[in-house]
């Protein structure tokens, strides 16, 4: 005899207690939305209360408007069990809008406060310095937007620093972690800018970010803060506290880092400017010389050539002094390239040097070789594995 059900059967048996059971039909749920996705004209989003959810489903997209992140609804439908995945949904085939969600409502409220205690006065913003030189990012550093930053700011400008506050970015308590991080970066010396970022998410995952005691962290904060909480469609309190909004974290770190080939090209693009000046302004005086010349009377020859004198010298001035500048601007690109060059690990190895390592542990003085191990020697063109020898039965 059978003492057993498969999961299909017992899948099946559920989805027809659902299917067959008429109370289950058209029944209005009352709920706040969270978490709206779309794929291929299909909303899905979740409903909650004070203590539950259940997520749903719903295949018109004309709805779309109606069923927005932290809107409370009415949704008229029918659960549905799907018996391969032994998931439940909530189909919704129509919708009505009773109001802004709890969470909503708590931002708005907020919001409001603290634009009345002048929180998001556009005339105490502070402005982002001329020349940053490091950055402090408050954000998890188990997420891509630490990376996203990195790879924008080091890109555009690889010798500006980057600190990462490792916080939460949601969850229990990340609002204090958030609030906590701006008090000491705003304290260190050596800060430049901060930028509290994190990814994009509904009203509910960003909800650290619309806190009061982020708000005021923010407000106090000594340094100026960038905010680049979520996508470009996001908004958070911490966006209109903040001394300057990014849309993104990858736009933030472009908004606050130069660009070091941009400025290459504007030095030489000035340089071709004030030659050309300077060779225009030399034709237009010979011009006009000459203009003299051919038109002056014999009189008047030893005085155009006193001028002429003068002309010279305030000319050869001229061009010695551009050629000083220019010769000091080429000289300072000339000693950065070669601080580069000097840093750069491959231009040391290509003069004979090489590296030494030992359990990848760098070997800069003798006495740190462990003899019992291998040591891993690094030339320019490869890799060599030697055994080290004392020099004698005293040495440890």
């Amino acid at each position: 005899m059978q003492d057993y059900i498969t999961v299909s059967q017992f899948n099946n048996y559920i989805k027809n207690i659902f299917d067959n059971e008429e109370m289950l039909h058209n029944i209005p749920l009352l709920g706040e939305v969270y978490g709206v996705t779309f794929s291929r004209n299909v909303i899905y989003f979740s409903l909650k209360d004070e203590t539950a959810s259940i997520p749903c489903v719903c295949f018109y997209p004309t709805f779309a408007e109606e069923i927005t992140e932290g809107v409370k609804l009415i949704c008229y439908g029918s659960p549905n069990f799907y018996s391969k995945m032994g998931k439940l949904n909530f189909n919704v085939y129509k919708v009505e809008k009773l109001g802004q969600g709890k969470l909503y409502e708590e931002f708005l409220k907020l919001k409001q406060k603290l634009e009345n205690e002048g929180l998001f006065d556009s005339t105490k913003k502070k402005s982002l310095p001329k020349n940053i030189k490091r950055i402090g990012v408050i954000t998890s550093k188990e997420g891509a937007v630490i990376q996203d930053i990195k790879n924008v700011a080091w890109r555009r400008n690889p010798f500006v620093d980057i600190v990462l506050f490792n916080t939460k970015v949601q969850g229990q308590n990340a609002e204090k972690e958030i609030a906590n991080a701006i008090k000491l970066m705003g304290n260190y010396d050596k800060i430049d800018v901060i930028v509290v970022a994190r990814g994009g998410g509904s009203l509910e995952d960003l909800s650290a970010y619309n806190t009061e005691i982020v708000a005021r962290a923010v407000y106090e904060c000594s340094k100026p803060v960038v905010s680049a909480v979520g996508h470009e469609t996001d908004f958070t309190i911490t966006d209109f506290v903040a001394d300057l909004r990014a849309p993104t974290p990858s736009a933030a770190a472009e908004l606050i880092t130069t660009n070091i080939d941009l400025q290459k090209n504007i030095f030489y693009q000035l340089k071709e400017k004030y030659r050309n000046l300077i060779e225009n302004y030399v034709d237009e005086k010979k011009t006009i010389l000459y203009n003299i010349l051919d038109d002056g009377h014999k009189i008047l020859e030893k005085q155009l050539l006193n001028k002429q004198l003068v002309y010279n010298k305030i000319l050869t001035n001229i061009k010695s002094g551009f050629e000083n500048f220019i010769n000091s601007k080429q000289y300072e690109i000339g000693i950065l390239e070669n601080t580069l060059n000097k840093i750069n690990p491959s231009q040391i190895l290509q003069k004979g040097y090489a590296k030494i390592e030992q359990d990848n542990n760098n070997i800069n003085l003798k006495k740190d070789m462990n003899y019992q191990k291998q040591l891993s020697i690094y030339f320019y063109d490869g890799i060599v594995k030697a055994t080290p020898i004392k020099e004698n039965k005293d040495e440890n």
